[in-house]
């Protein structure tokens, strides 16, 4: 499946982002769908992710904070992003993988281009 992402910028602390990722040409259907994120020299890591019948898990330190919606059969997925932070600075990366949503980045086969965000304090 192919990915897109996109709604990343450069938003003020305490401020709120939606990030979109959609799969070109199909639905969701029986797939899980990923967010990762990888700050400047630091690896990617697990933010949430979502099922293809709508479980969802999200990362402890930004589940206050964020949350993940669409999947299935639907072809987009959304981050809504709440009181954001300058950690939360990165790049953001959609993934995809058949059926159940993985915790780790090497699971997943299919990738979208990444979005950044900036956070200023």
């Amino acid at each position: 499946v192919q990915l897109q992402a996109c709604g990343g910028g450069l938003v003020q602390a305490g401020g709120s982002l939606r990030l979109s990722c959609a799969a070109s040409g199909r639905t969701f259907s029986g797939y899980a769908v990923g967010w990762f994120r990888q700050a400047p020299g630091k690896e990617r890591e697990f933010v949430a992710a979502i099922n293809w019948e709508g479980s969802t898990n999200v990362r402890d330190s930004v589940k206050d904070r964020f949350a993940i919606s669409g999947g299935g059969a639907n072809n987009m997925v959304t981050l809504q992003m709440h009181s954001l932070k300058p950690e939360d600075t990165a790049v953001y990366y959609c993934a995809a993988r058949r059926i159940n949503y993985s915790h780790r980045a090497g699971d997943y086969n299919s990738w979208g281009q990444g979005t950044e965000v900036t956070v200023s304090s």
